[in-house]
């Protein structure tokens, strides 16, 4: 039986620019340098227009928080360790995410230029935001990427009672002629943490399956939920620790083994990944590469749609057409979010940009 909460006040839209600053200076003014501040909001507000609003400005109250209380470095001196020319380990000291991931994916390219492939772990670094960003960007550059990252557990593990394994996601994007870019971004669970704290911030009930309480009991009231359940169960539980020995044992941080331990440091917020990109040209012909790519996507959109479907999509296919929407209409903004991201302006002697309530 679905447990319904009550419906709460609308959005407002705010255009992208708009928000992309607000959310810089609110970073910048809680300490972040100009750069970290501007790469921080941008993966964020990236994430709102494509929809992935779990993801999006939604998180930057909680980063304000994060550098509040030092979780996040404000000014990290981050470093790349390598004994090869193709593997790097950035050691995040711990930057935010966003920072983190962007040099990572940057040293990634680099690498990959010169030696047809290549792999650039990160050590210890904070949430991470919408891992998908960084793979983009490495599509943009003509490249395919692939990402993984480990976390924190705060979600169920088949066959254990209670949070056991991280929501560890992975993205790939795979670089088109004429189509937007494939991209592939999902957690190894039926439903991010992130969603479960916007369906609790707009009072919409979760998806059946898709989340539990603490004493891991089904629920769909965000209100009552604490964690989400394994996509697929065992299939999604063994993603998870599979991603965790990927990137925090393989980069030396193991995260898993210190948060079930007695030490109580082990349980401090921290996340570990891997960066991987790929240059076409190493295998062949780049320009034969994408031309291949849109003829298979091609392929699948010419498809016989199933009945009562709207059509047939690839993956990062819709979420690019709807950050092609928002970029002209407005980024929604739920009425908490931007209550948050308000009083922090206030707190921090920043003037919001003008918001409309969304039709």
């Amino acid at each position: 039986m679905s447990d319904t909460p009550t419906p709460k006040p609308g959005k407002v839209l705010v255009p992208a620019d708009d928000l992309r600053a607000f959310a810089a200076g609110l970073l910048e003014k809680s300490g972040l340098g100009p750069e970290h501040a501007r790469t921080t909001a941008d993966v964020f507000v990236w994430a709102a227009l494509r929809g992935v609003d779990s993801h999006g400005t939604a998180r930057v109250p909680a980063y304000l928080e994060l550098l509040a209380k030092g979780v996040a470095n404000a000014r990290p001196e981050m470093t790349f360790e390598s004994s090869t020319s193709a593997v790097a380990v950035l050691d995040a000291d711990p930057a935010p995410g966003p920072v983190a991931l962007t040099a990572a994916a940057e040293e990634a390219v680099t690498r990959a230029r010169a030696g047809g492939i290549a792999a650039v772990g990160v050590r210890r670094t904070v949430h991470t935001g919408a891992i998908g960003y960084y793979v983009s960007k490495i599509a943009e550059q003509g490249l395919v990427g692939l990402a993984f990252v480990a976390g924190m557990p705060n979600m169920g593990y088949t066959g254990v009672k209670g949070a056991a394994v991280a929501t560890s996601p992975l993205a790939i994007a795979v670089p088109a002629e004429s189509h937007a870019p494939l991209l592939l971004d999902m957690a190894t669970a039926t439903i991010a943490l992130g969603k479960i704290r916007q369906a609790r911030a707009s009072g919409t009930p979760l998806p059946e399956g898709a989340a539990a309480t603490a004493d891991g009991t089904p629920t769909t009231d965000p209100e009552k939920a604490v964690m989400p359940l394994p996509l697929g169960g065992a299939k999604g539980s063994g993603m998870s620790l599979a991603f965790e020995l990927l990137t925090s044992v393989l980069v030396g941080a193991p995260i898993f083994a210190a948060f079930h331990s007695d030490d109580p440091q082990g349980r401090g917020h921290r996340q570990n990944a891997l960066i991987i990109a790929i240059d076409p040209v190493a295998f062949g012909d780049a320009d034969g590469f994408t031309a291949a790519v849109d003829a298979t996507l091609g392929t699948l959109k010419g498809l016989a749609a199933a009945d009562g479907v709207e059509g047939v999509f690839y993956p990062g296919e819709r979420s690019a057409a709807v950050s092609v929407r928002r970029a002209e209409k407005g980024v929604p903004v739920t009425a908490k979010v931007w209550r948050e991201l308000t009083e922090n302006a206030d707190k921090l002697g920043i003037t919001p940009p003008e918001a409309r309530s969304q039709d």
